[in-house]
């Protein structure tokens, strides 16, 4: 199986959990044979000679994503992979569906908190989103350093987290460890993220991703999603099981109102393994 990291991270957090076993260390605990990818503009990767500075959904989505399971394939002794999207990372699996859903290689998909259509956004997302000319424009450098600085200062004012992360689900001991995962975003993508937002639908190479994701064929799909993200609402990551023409799907949906979950929970929540990790496996399983 091949993890892909969404939005402004890298595959860090995927392997490495604050107080607990990593989803990744959990699904090869189960016997999975687990690769993470990281895409242009995540964590180590490297641009090639030929790489342009400004790219977006094209490129991740039909480039990049192909290349790194076409590695996976090349590496291993599987025929198929079961493709996990986490956030924007399941976003860029759409897309690349969308543009081959008679050719894909996956046996499974699995998007976690990722968007395909907006069916509702968050009043701070939509205002955000408000300007594609100036998030375009504007170059998001330091990311990193800044998180860690404001983490420490956030613990203290839950709500100004609470969009992305419940503090009482998370160990936050470790600021300087957890955004090890953070990247800078690239403005040309953020202003594709807010014409998309504000258009709902998203388009790729002149593809409309959620009509095109219909025509997808033979390959059970679950969508995990919080109950109470800010950044990526329930009703839009849900969206996937409206649209894409899979045989088999189903939603796992995270956190009650006494313990709720928010984005970043799914990942390295203190009971992510009970909630998330582990229902994840049996399904996995359950589709061999």
């Amino acid at each position: 199986m091949l993890f892909i990291p969404g939005y402004g991270m890298n595959s860090f957090i995927l392997s490495n959990h604050p107080s607990d076993v990593s989803i990744v260390g959990h699904l090869a605990s189960e016997g999975a044979e687990v690769w993470t990818a990281n895409l242009r503009g995540q964590g180590d990767s490297r641009p090639g000679e030929a790489s342009p500075e400004r790219y977006g959904f094209s490129e991740l989505a039909l480039i990049d994503l192909p290349c790194a399971m076409d590695e996976v394939l090349r590496l291993s002794d599987a025929t198929h992979i079961d493709l996990i999207g986490c956030s924007l990372g399941a976003t860029i699996a759409y897309a690349y569906l969308a543009h081959n859903p008679y050719t894909h290689p996956l046996g499974s998909f699995v998007s976690i908190g990722g968007p395909l259509r907006w069916v509702r956004v968050h009043p701070l997302m939509r205002a955000l989103s408000s300007a594609p000319r100036l998030m375009s424009s504007l170059p998001i450098v330091g990311t990193r350093t800044m998180a860690r600085a404001a983490l420490p200062f956030a613990m203290r004012a839950p709500k100004l987290l609470s969009l992305y992360l419940n503090v009482d689900n998370i160990d936050l001991s470790d600021p300087a460890e957890l955004v090890r995962t953070v990247d800078d975003p690239t403005r040309h993508l953020n202003g594709q993220i807010a014409r998309w937002v504000r258009a709902k639908d998203l388009v790729v190479d002149g593809v409309d991703i959620t009509r095109a994701v219909r025509q997808v064929e033979g390959m059970p799909m679950l969508c995990v999603a919080a109950n109470r993200d800010g950044v990526v609402p329930l009703e839009t990551a849900l969206s996937g099981l409206d649209y894409v023409g899979a045989r088999d799907m189903r939603a796992l949906i995270v956190g009650d109102e006494r313990t709720w979950y928010a984005h970043a929970d799914m990942f390295i929540a203190r009971d992510a393994r009970r909630r998330v990790f582990e229902p994840l496996a049996a399904w996995l399983e359950s589709k061999k």
